[in-house]
Formats: structure tokens, C-alpha cells, sequence
């Protein structure tokens, strides 16, 4: 049977739309959105003591199995937003992490999505259960 658990609370990143996010149109590039998505999985995971530099150290490498992100309204040029991530599950040998991207100056919902992440011995590639170590940082636990 597959561990699991739901986790944590929501930790917020403030990013500064740059005229390199944006498109023709003057609105953000949907693409640019899994940039975003990046720049608060690597807050997070600074913040809470474990940085992907230290995941690598332990062995480990968690690249993205899949993503999916829902649009709601544009971001422009200039925004501030404020990108929401928590862990949202662990389950065996992957991480999930849920975002909510708003703009900060009146709360707007802007998008939301999701990553999902396996987690894989960085020597062989293959796939391996996440360590008790890591499932701690995350806020989790195993049963």
C-alpha cells in the first residue's frame, strides 16, 4: 500500500512580471508559467532547510512526471504577484505540489496548477521511495 498524506500550509513567493514573461499581447506567456511554478518549489524547499542542491546531495533527483495549470485571468507586464505553493501529497515515491498564483495588489485569482514530481535514485534513475529525511522536511509522514 501506497503512503500518503495531504500536508501544509500555503508559503507565498512575490514575483515582479518582466517584459520577458510577456507575450505579443502584452500578457504574461502561458509557457512562462512552469517558470514560476519552479521559482517557488526552489523557495519552498529553501525555506524549509532543504534545498534542491542539498536533495542532490542525498542522492536523489525529483524531476517533474507532470504538471497541469488551469488560467483564469491574465498577468501583465509589471504585476506583482504572489505564487502560492504547498505540498499537497506524498504518496511512495512521488511528491505533489499544488500553486495558486494571485495578483498581489487586489488578491485576484490569477491561475492555479499543479507539479508532480518522482523521485529517483540520481546515480541509476530509477525510481525510489522517498526517505524518511526528506518526507520530514515536507511535512509529512509515513504509516
Amino acid at each position: 500500500m501506497a503512503d500518503e498524506t495531504e500536508a501544509v500550509d500555503w508559503m507565498e513567493v512575490d514575483h515582479r512580471v518582466i517584459y520577458g514573461d510577456t507575450d505579443a499581447m502584452g500578457v504574461v506567456y502561458y509557457g512562462n508559467y512552469m517558470r514560476f511554478l519552479e521559482l517557488a518549489r526552489g523557495a519552498l524547499m529553501r525555506r524549509l532547510g532543504k534545498p534542491y542542491g542539498e536533495v542532490e546531495k542525498m542522492g536523489l533527483v525529483i524531476p517533474v512526471a507532470e504538471v497541469g495549470v488551469k488560467y483564469i485571468r491574465p498577468a501583465r507586464y509589471d504585476d506583482e504577484i504572489v505564487i502560492k505553493i504547498r505540498v499537497e501529497r506524498l504518496t511512495g515515491a512521488s511528491i505533489r505540489f499544488a500553486y495558486q498564483l494571485h495578483r498581489k495588489e487586489s488578491d485576484e485569482l490569477l491561475a492555479t496548477g499543479f507539479t508532480r514530481h518522482a523521485v529517483l535514485d540520481g546515480k541509476t534513475g530509477r525510481v525510489v521511495r522517498i526517505p524518511d529525511e526528506l518526507v520530514q522536511v515536507l511535512g509529512g509522514r509515513k504509516e
